[in-house]
């Protein structure tokens, strides 16, 4: 039997995902075989397990998979709407396990805080995104907002955009939050001025802005503590 044509069924019972998920607990599979279960089933010249490893090759593993598209994981041979849609499902719903504990009025005490509330969502983005928290007067989420997508610039992000909404849900101050999407934080001069120009801003209206944290992979850096501001 050639190797390639091998059905799961064909396997041995303790390489099976599903039966070893079921005696060892989820933790116990491989990035692949998670999928494979997920795949549910291979092609006619390819197991689940090698279509799973395929999958995970092209996007180069879980952290492009993150953010891949439902077009582009279609484009690979033997994965099709259903199979997409079913990848796909399962990285919103981790997405949004991921987040659950932070949605129900977290309070933001630290930049430590603000940083956890937005790290799993903004770590990973292709792009900059600038994210707005807004606050009330015990600190605590009461919206979240991307107000502008790409290059941080001065000259594009206008603190009306950013005090409108604030003013809108009578917020009593702001966090402001990009992404770096090379994973380093470290502030550039557009970043410091874009602060700068925020903060003077709001104590005109009469709208703090607590801090500017940017986010980068897994670390970040609060330009408040900085002392930019």
């Amino acid at each position: 039997m050639s190797t390639n044509s091998l059905m799961i069924r064909d396997f041995p019972l303790d390489e099976r995902p599903r039966e070893r998920f079921i005696h060892h607990g989820p933790q116990s599979l491989s990035n692949h075989e998670l999928i494979a279960i997920l795949l549910r089933t291979g092609t006619k010249d390819e197991s689940v397990l090698q279509l799973a490893n395929r999958l995970l090759s092209h996007f180069e593993g879980l952290r492009q998979l993150k953010n891949a598209t439902l077009e582009e994981i279609t484009e690979i041979k033997g994965i099709g709407s259903a199979k997409a849609i079913q990848i796909l499902a399962a990285v919103e719903i981790g997405r949004r396990i991921a987040n659950s504990t932070f949605n129900d009025r977290y309070v933001i005490r630290s930049p430590e805080d603000g940083a956890k509330y937005v790290m799993n969502d903004m770590r990973f983005l292709p792009q900059e995104h600038f994210v707005c928290l807004y606050l009330n007067t015990k600190n605590q989420v009461i919206h979240k907002q991307a107000v502008f997508i790409g290059s941080l610039n001065a000259s594009i992000v206008h603190p009306r955009e950013v005090y409108r909404e604030a003013l809108k849900r009578s917020a009593a101050s702001i966090i402001a939050v990009h992404n770096h999407p090379s994973g380093d934080p470290t502030p550039s001069r557009e970043d410091i001025e874009v602060t700068k120009r925020l903060a003077e801003c709001g104590k005109i209206i009469g709208i703090d802005l607590l801090d500017h944290l940017i986010i980068g992979d897994n670390k970040f850096v609060s330009l408040k503590e900085k002392g930019y501001f």
